[in-house]
């Protein structure tokens, strides 16, 4: 009876997706004549702070992630398949560690709430159950462990078949931000130290490397150097602290994502190269959008470089801010979604409100290509922060703010005090879109946004050596669900989605029928 009385309300819920959502227009962004609507909050997910990956190690969670669209089902009790979420390089509060890059694969159980409908009394956050399926590591191409020790001073050399790439005690190193998934299941993934994008195989096994133009590689005492001022134990600080030139620390390709024909990778940097104002947090604004030729996956080729003009803010104190960018979801060559926040403040922090968490339509048609122009070697584009005249930036377009307080209220979650665990924690660095696979409504996605929690737990274990993380800090991993209108998606998409049951991915594919059942009955989920 209660599976029944389960159905019944979704089936409700699924009908009311059609009758409400012609009222929520308001909430567009129009970019080009093309109408991108926000219909609001329709899922909140956890997976607690204290969860242990595959290898015993306190699980990290979003700054990438990939929905497997072609395993994504919808059936009478809702929507079932799964994701790929990228922790970046462990737990770091006190300087970097020898972790080891991996990738999750995390199994997932929807029932949406509609748009603008309240969930019920004690219900808010139980529609979407996120549970870990399996960890895979992430090695180089000799299929040696890799690390993420901030690379002090450390160059791997370069050969035949990779450019030079961040080395720390003889391993490669990798700090990830943003995942690809092909149809092959090779994926892309970017890093911040190089600031890189990695090509890996569906074992994750190193296959290729893409090093950005000359202007973004981090220089100090004019050769390359990818330190980020974060030594792991007994390390010296690098000298300089920060790059002269280039990415500026920590700021490296936070967003990714190829277009829905496969045809070009975008990757974003997170705020503008130390020599275009990147060296002070008040004049970071102008960053870079490349836009790579990847019809031969093997061998990436820069098509287009953008400028694209970060979000400015004012604080408490009356200042100015520039936000970060965090990840992108690529909607076509011209055009994508932009993520951007403030930092500092959320739950686990002294700082409980956030001034700015927004998801942005970014559209690049009318803005100056910049690709293969003497920007991209050593003449500054934007010295001071001031925008060379010759160049017309991106145009951004609001679309989705994260801290608003009534979307978060009806799923108990809040933006500030009190700074308990329904507060949002700072850093929100995932993204990706899936179609709710209803033909009423085929332009419709629900859009993933997922917190990276920063691996902040009081019981903490990573490396061989258990931790707790600072003031009590124990942040859950959490998924905010969007339902969204992104017109044409689906046409430009080579691999159109699947309605019917589909193929999992290689690390859910390997488990069938009870052996699924059992894995994903061990793994602890908190929904």
């Amino acid at each position: 009876m209660k599976n029944l009385h389960r159905t019944a309300s979704l089936a409700v819920a699924l009908a009311m997706f059609t009758a409400l959502t012609p009222a929520l227009a308001e909430n567009a962004a129009t970019v080009g004549g093309v109408s991108f609507v926000n219909k609001g909050l329709v899922g909140v997910g956890r997976i607690p702070a204290s969860q242990k990956d595959k290898f015993g190690e306190t699980f990290g969670s979003g700054s990438g992630m990939s929905i497997d669209a072609a395993g994504w089902t919808r059936g009478a009790d809702g929507y079932k398949g799964s994701l790929w979420l990228l922790p970046d390089r462990g737990y770091n509060v006190v300087g970097t560690t020898d972790y080891r890059p991996r990738l999750n694969t995390i199994a997932l159980e929807f029932a949406p709430i509609a748009p603008g409908a309240a969930p019920a009394t004690g219900q808010e956050q139980s529609g979407l159950t996120a549970t870990l399926a399996d960890t895979m590591l992430l090695t180089d191409d000799k299929g040696t462990d890799a690390t993420g020790l901030d690379p002090l001073n450390g160059v791997r050399a370069a050969t035949d078949d990779m450019p030079i790439l961040p080395e720390a005690n003889g391993k490669l190193a990798l700090d990830d931000e943003a995942i690809a998934r092909l149809p092959d299941g090779t994926m892309f993934i970017s890093d911040e130290y190089g600031p890189n994008i990695y090509r890996f195989s569906a074992d994750g096994r190193l296959m290729s490397a893409t090093q950005p133009p000359a202007a973004l590689v981090p220089m100090r005492h004019g050769t390359p150097n990818f330190a980020s001022n974060n030594p792991g134990p007994g390390a010296a600080d690098p000298d300089p602290k920060d790059p002269e030139t280039g990415r500026q620390n920590n700021q490296g390709l936070e967003g990714m994502a190829l277009t829905p024909d496969d045809k070009f990778l975008i990757a974003v940097l997170q705020s503008a190269p130390r020599q275009d104002g990147g060296d002070s947090a008040s004049t970071r604004q102008n960053t870079r959008a490349l836009v790579y030729d990847a019809s031969d996956p093997g061998q990436l080729k820069l098509a287009h470089e953008y400028v694209v003009p970060l979000p400015v803010f004012t604080d408490a104190k009356g200042k100015t801010k520039i936000a970060a960018q965090s990840e992108i979801v690529a909607l076509s060559d011209k055009t994508f979604l932009m993520l951007a926040r403030d930092s500092g403040n959320g739950q686990g922090l002294k700082g409980d409100t956030s001034l700015h968490r927004e998801i942005s339509v970014v559209d690049v048609s009318a803005a100056t290509d910049i690709a293969g122009t003497e920007f991209d070697k050593d003449k500054p584009l934007a010295p001071k922060g001031e925008l060379d005249p010759s160049v017309t930036p991106a145009k951004l377009t609001p679309f989705i703010d994260i801290n608003d307080k009534s979307e978060l209220g009806r799923f108990g979650l809040h933006n500030g005090a009190p700074n308990d665990r329904n507060n949002l924690s700072e850093k929100w660095e995932a993204m990706s879109v899936v179609s709710v696979l209803d033909p009423k409504l085929p332009d419709d996605y629900f859009l993933f946004v997922a917190n990276d929690n920063d691996f902040l737990t009081q019981d903490g274990f990573q490396v061989g050596a258990a931790y707790k993380a600072e003031d009590g800090a124990d942040v859950d991993t959490m998924f905010l669900v969007y339902q969204v209108t992104l017109p044409g998606l689906a046409k430009k998409q080579r691999h159109p989605l699947r309605r019917t049951r589909g193929t999992r991915p290689p690390e859910l594919a390997r488990l069938s029928g009870r052996a699924l059942q059992l894995r994903l009955a061990r793994a602890r989920t908190v929904s």
